[in-house]
């Protein structure tokens, strides 16, 4: 689904993607309010979501969508690449974030990653997020990390489960969870939010 309150860049970006072979568009939606009562009566996969919208903005629609339907992938399309956007879209759990000047083939490879299980927060967005902190030389905090807390960090922003996480590193669950606490307890954060703002601010991404 697109959520848009902009018909044409609705119409528009509806006919670029009805060109691919493996996107359907299903439906389409006009603000926050409508979008969520399409969820309500649709299987959707992806859904396309603009952030500055009247009624509902994109951020609260988001959220409310998730909580619901915590299968369904939500990419963030806006002009705003503000590190306040970037972090509310983080505090959320958003899916992706992509800035709508971006290219077809980018947009098109953010919604197959999202397809994929993957997060995608174009590298626009990134630099964007990490140069409103100023430059660094080195990322601190990251000193007071082990080199496998650093890893798994790594692979919970990747979004892997703790099974994928435990397969990979060859450790066992119990361990990833130990890792995972003891990186929220380090680092300050509450959930997989801030561990991944954090990763963004120091390069670990």
């Amino acid at each position: 689904m697109i959520v848009d309150d902009h018909q044409m860049f609705l119409d528009g970006l509806k006919s670029i993607l009805e060109r691919e072979d493996d996107i359907e568009i299903v439906a389409e939606a006009l603000n926050g309010e409508e979008a969520i009562k399409v969820a309500d009566r649709m299987t959707l996969d992806i859904i396309l979501m603009d952030v500055t919208m009247p009624r509902l903005n994109g951020f609260t629609t988001t959220a409310k969508i998730k909580e619901k339907y915590p299968n369904i992938k939500v990419l963030l399309l806006t002009m705003h690449g503000s590190r306040d956007f970037i972090e509310q879209a983080l505090e959320i759990e958003a899916d992706g974030y992509v800035l709508k000047n971006t290219g077809k083939d980018e947009l098109t490879h953010a919604i197959f990653s999202l397809g994929n299980g993957e997060k995608y927060y174009s590298e626009e967005v990134k630099r964007s997020f990490m140069d409103s902190f100023g430059k660094k030389s080195a990322p601190q905090a990251a000193i007071n990390l082990s080199k496998r807390e650093i890893e798994v960090l790594r692979l919970v922003v990747q979004e892997l489960s703790t099974t994928q996480i435990a397969d990979k590193l060859f450790i066992s669950h119990h361990t990833v969870d130990t890792h995972r606490k003891n990186l929220l307890s380090k680092l300050g954060v509450k959930n997989t939010a801030g561990l991944v703002k954090y990763a963004m601010q120091n390069g670990l991404s």
